[in-house]
């Protein structure tokens, strides 16, 4: 809400999203942002307790895609972001990057997608498409990266995630789901799927040649945890892969890598090429995530479950029939 008086601009609101009108900072809503209303469940604090959230995201831009949200994933990396315990948050925060659904617009240049397609988000939602990481398709290791959840977008608005009712993305961050695969079953893959198969993707003749030996090893442990287990396991020249982020520094046993010339390395989900050959595969070979599907108010019940690691398949929400606007 906007009240005015003179010489002035107030607002009262829980963006931290401010305009110049007039000469004056003033902050605008996430209702207020953009012109599609939206809704979703967020955290407002770092408790990261999820509740009903009211916002708005951006029309459909030429470039764009706006799709219906069928199924979002639970990610560890949620988890961490809605505690705050990498210290990069800010509130309100929509979670979810393991996004699927339908496409219901496109913009007018946009070439390989249509209206009626299963369509998917990851962990980005956008880059400066210029560095030479993105050049080579490797969106994810650009320096100006945007994440779906809880970043600031080139407009310098809010990245909203997948816990929410639909999605707009650029067409160059979104990737085209085959139709074969079980919505459900595949929206973990654009986080965990893509997180595993880059780093094999870029080893991929090394771990033919060493098939069923410990010469690569990849860690996808989110949380503290010891490494010299895992370094005692690989053979010399082997490879360990941390994909995992936990929220504290691992200790780094040095002797044991000098003696065997291993390698320790870290990899972070995928570039949208990679992203998009990567569901393409699972397509083709009909490879899903096993998934618990739950519904939205089930949510903050299966972060408490994750922290307690009393999980046995990926935690899948069911927006499409679960989330449902009071108004």
């Amino acid at each position: 809400m906007l009240s005015i008086t003179p010489g002035a601009y107030t607002l009262v609101a829980l963006s931290k999203y401010p305009y110049d009108i007039g000469g004056e900072k003033v902050v605008v809503s996430p209702e207020q942002e953009h012109p599609k209303k939206a809704f979703g469940w967020a955290t407002r604090y770092s408790s990261g307790v999820l509740s009903p959230f009211r916002f708005s995201r951006r029309a459909t831009g030429e470039n764009d895609v706006t799709f219906k949200v069928l199924y979002c994933g639970i990610c560890h990396t949620d988890l961490h972001i809605v505690k705050n315990e990498w210290g990069l948050s800010t509130y309100p925060l929509i979670p979810g990057h393991e996004i699927v659904g339908v496409a219901t617009e496109v913009g007018s240049k946009v070439e390989k997608l249509k209206v009626g397609d299963h369509v998917g988000v990851g962990y980005m939602i956008g880059a400066c498409q210029s560095c030479d990481s993105c050049s080579n398709n490797a969106e994810n290791y650009c320096p100006e990266m945007i994440p779906t959840s809880g970043a600031k977008y080139h407009d310098g608005t809010t990245t909203y995630g997948g816990y929410s009712d639909f999605m707009v993305a650029n067409e160059h961050f979104v990737v085209h789901v085959p139709d074969n695969l079980p919505l459900h079953g595949a929206a973990p893959l654009l986080c965990a799927g893509v997180t595993t198969y880059s780093p094999l993707s870029r080893d991929d003749g090394q771990m033919k040649a060493a098939l069923g030996t410990m010469d690569g090893i990849i860690d996808t442990v989110s949380a503290v945890h010891p490494l010299l287990p895992l370094i005692g396991l690989l053979k010399n020249n082997g490879k360990l892969v941390l994909v995992g982020a936990p929220e504290k520094p691992l200790e780094l046993p040095v002797f044991p890598l000098l003696m065997g010339r291993k390698i320790v390395a870290g990899s972070v989900v995928g570039g949208m090429k990679e992203t998009q050959e990567m569901i393409d595969f699972a397509g083709k070979h009909n490879i899903t995530a096993n998934v618990e599907v739950i519904p939205v108010d089930y949510v903050n019940t299966a972060m408490e479950r994750l922290i307690k690691t009393d999980v046995t398949y990926r935690f899948v929400i069911d927006i499409a029939n679960t989330l449902k606007s009071t108004s």
